[in-house]
């Protein structure tokens, strides 16, 4: 988990995220919003997209599975993931007020989707 850089005064709070300081060149951006409280969303992995998950608002919970294990990561405002290739991921949206931006290493491409959990966990164990 990343946490980004905040500046805050009486104006309000002000998140940087620098480009030049992430583990890729974002390519597509995209962000998530008006899930209902306790959806969950993604579902998925890449074999090529890396992707960083910002919080901008609410409470989301990141699930991350390897084929292997689980791991959950809470994201308040101004935290961030890194999620990189052949991860299986899923995002619950706790308050039903969240946004959570994604900044992607790759343009869309449904031919990087693994959309089928069987076939995740069958391609990282035989990877192994």
């Amino acid at each position: 988990m990343i946490r980004l850089n905040r500046f805050e005064d009486n104006r309000g709070n002000l998140y940087p995220l620098d480009f030049s300081k992430l583990p890729f060149t974002p390519k597509r951006i995209f962000y998530v919003c008006n899930v209902p409280m306790g959806e969950e969303r993604g579902q998925h992995a890449h074999y090529k997209t890396q992707q960083l998950l910002v919080c901008i608002q609410g409470l989301i919970e990141v699930i991350t599975f390897d084929g292997r294990g689980s791991k959950s990561h809470f994201l308040k405002p101004g935290d961030s993931y890194f999620l990189d290739t052949l991860i299986w991921d899923s995002q619950i949206f706790h308050t039903g007020k969240d946004i959570l931006l994604s900044l992607c290493s790759t343009e869309y491409d449904i031919k990087d989707y693994i959309l089928n959990k069987n076939e995740f966990i069958n391609l990282t164990n035989n990877d192994r």
